[in-house]
């Protein structure tokens, strides 16, 4: 059974989670609008990840006999000055959400709730996979500038991201 404090802390991180595919799903409308397919479907991808990490916590806190309690989802930005801009906002975003996802593993052991630990474990590594890369798109994209044909060739890798694991496999 879930602390009080665990379970409202697990909801919170449920909000947290469905706000960054909003976020990922405003991104994908912007690089939309610029003719970035692959930056999209990139985008697209993340956003269906965030949304399988909501899922998870929130399955999770079921299976605990925990009470699931949804907040609204606030507006994500919806433009941003260049391509660069949109994935750096992503990559301090990941780091946000590794601030969060500590917090958690944190109290997790402070409630000496070790099953909850071990599922902020898998999203501690998580969110090590999702910081680097984004951090590599990042450097890429700084090393190309405004280069149009270096913007093209990244949009072209970009696309080749595939589908994130459904829940049911191992990785969500």
């Amino acid at each position: 059974m879930l602390s009080p404090k665990l379970q409202e802390a697990l909801n919170k991180q449920i909000n947290e989670e469905y706000y960054s595919s909003y976020l990922y799903r405003s991104m994908v409308a912007y690089m939309e609008e610029k003719n970035l397919d692959g930056c999209a479907h990139w985008m697209r991808m993340q956003a269906d990840e965030e949304h399988l990490h909501a899922l998870k916590i929130f399955d999770y806190v079921l299976e605990r006999g925990g009470k699931i309690e949804l907040q609204t989802v606030a507006a994500p930005p919806r433009e941003w000055d260049s391509p660069l801009a949109a994935f750096e906002a992503a990559l301090e975003h990941e780091k946000y959400m590794t601030g969060n996802i500590t917090k958690l593993a944190d109290l997790a052991l402070e409630e000496r709730d070790h099953a909850t630990n071990n599922v902020m474990q898998w999203y501690v590594s998580e969110q090590v996979e999702e910081e680097a890369n984004v951090d590599d798109i990042v450097n890429k994209l700084r090393m190309v500038g405004d280069s149009g044909p270096g913007i093209f060739m990244m949009d072209r890798e970009l696309k080749t991201r595939p589908a994130p694991t459904p829940i049911g496999g191992e990785q969500a």
